[in-house]
């Protein structure tokens, strides 16, 4: 039972209560979701265009999936940043950090899946890491991958995709590419043992100093003239150079398949950078990034590879093919919110009954079933008060309805920006209506 005493306490601690959303995630207006949500049909539109069709997994998957050796990798930091918990059978579980992981999870689950297998998800994932501009704890991420292919056209459509949308939402931006397999082949050529530490630490090439590049190689016992070679091998070899040197030779010719799939308006927008390596352990052969060209947006707007590897071991066979593209949608809305302010125009009309709410919500129902979006007051409002609301909820056209309108069938229409009125029927109303 309640006492005074308690009420009171519970009281102070309510309002004492910060109301804040963790860090690293936010909530998001109705005007931001309409703007979010544009953008994601954009992208399924050219997801289903280039043949990958939805595919939807839960947020929340088993932690040993997560973390299996196969997937993000002792080394990475991807398994610093996993959020994990206990459900309350002790069962240990995280949140997961990308898409791809429950993809391949999922693939193994269904042996009866024809391949290629080409699936696109949308979904949120989570990562306990730094923020920064484009980088939160909570995001969406937009994947399309393709399951049971080997082919150099795999990872060719997957680099059209993602010029083609960049192109759709008028980004510049530029895909860099590179293969797992000749990083390793180059790291074998110098007999370095640690390659996983080694490949983590050269994907941050371009961003350490000379210096802190040969200090991280120095931890893991690579002597300084050897980082020197490395440091000048990554950043500067040509593909016609690295067919010279006397290493497997399987990664170039990967490379060298895959751009003579690109005509050469994509070809411009493609780049080759020894250095790139995605950080996941997955990979195991082609990865790219995508960098916008223009702006302060710094942090990659797409990335993805090939992972041939991990669905077999999570099935427990051998290796099965698969490729795919990861589009950084947080930083990629960052920018073009910044590039345009959208309007939400939604309600397109708003009612305003006149002490004829059962008439007026008969209306209404008229013209949502005509498609159009409508909207009616439900608190019993004055005009004066429902015109000031539809004007601050930014409702492009106002109808009335009185007896008077309701006796001559005819409706008064009111344009809120030019604050033209007119009469119209019903019939009229709508056609109006279906044709803004």
């Amino acid at each position: 039972m309640f006492t005074v005493t308690t009420l009171i306490n519970h009281l102070c601690s309510f309002l004492l209560m910060d109301i804040l959303t963790p860090r690293g995630m936010r909530d998001f207006s109705v005007q931001e979701t309409f703007f979010r949500d544009s953008i994601f049909q954009l992208l399924q539109k050219h997801f289903v265009c280039y043949g990958f069709l939805p595919l939807d997994t839960p947020q929340v998957e088993r932690y040993d999936i997560l973390s299996a050796k196969f997937a993000a990798g002792e080394g990475s930091d991807v398994m610093k940043e996993i959020f994990k918990f206990k459900d309350r059978g002790g069962r240990q579980l995280g949140l997961r950090f990308d898409l791809t992981v429950p993809l391949s999870r999922y693939v193994a689950m269904h042996p009866e899946l024809k391949f290629p297998f080409k699936r696109s998800q949308i979904g949120r994932v989570y990562r306990d890491g730094p923020i920064r501009l484009g980088r939160v704890r909570e995001f969406y991420q937009c994947d399309c991958d393709t399951v049971g292919s080997s082919s150099m056209l795999c990872e060719a459509e997957l680099i059209c995709l993602a010029i083609d949308v960049f192109s759709s939402l008028g980004l510049s931006a530029r895909i860099e590419v590179n293969n797992r397999k000749l990083m390793n082949a180059l790291l074998d050529s110098f007999g370095i043992a640690k390659k996983e530490e080694a490949i983590i630490i050269i994907d941050k090439l371009k961003k350490l100093s000379p210096k802190e590049f040969r200090g991280e190689l120095s931890s893991i016992g690579i002597s300084g003239s050897t980082a020197d070679e490395i440091l000048s091998l990554f950043s500067t070899a040509t593909l016609p150079q690295l067919k010279k040197m006397n290493i497997n030779q399987e990664g170039v010719k990967e490379l060298e398949e895959l751009f003579s799939y690109l005509d050469s308006s994509v070809r411009r927008k493609v780049k080759l950078n020894l250095s790139l390596a995605r950080g996941l352990a997955y990979y195991t052969g082609t990865v790219f990034e995508g960098f916008l060209t223009k702006g302060e947006m710094t942090s990659s707007v797409c990335g993805g590879g090939r992972y041939d590897n991990m669905i077999g071991l999570y099935a427990g066979k051998g290796a099965v093919s698969a490729v795919g593209i990861s589009f950084g949608v947080e930083p990629i809305i960052t920018v073009l919110s910044k590039k345009q302010k959208t309007q939400l125009n939604l309600p397109l009309v708003y009612i305003v009954p006149i002490h004829t709410q059962k008439k007026s919500f008969f209306i209404a129902q008229k013209l949502r079933d005509c498609g159009i979006s409508t909207s009616i007051d439900l608190i019993g409002r004055g005009v004066s008060k429902n015109l000031d609301y539809a004007h601050k909820m930014n409702i492009p056209y106002v109808v009335f309805v009185g007896e008077k309108e309701i006796s001559s069938k005819k409706y008064k229409l009111r344009d809120m920006q030019s604050g033209k009125e007119r009469l119209l029927s019903l019939e009229s109303l709508g056609s109006f209506l279906k044709k803004k």
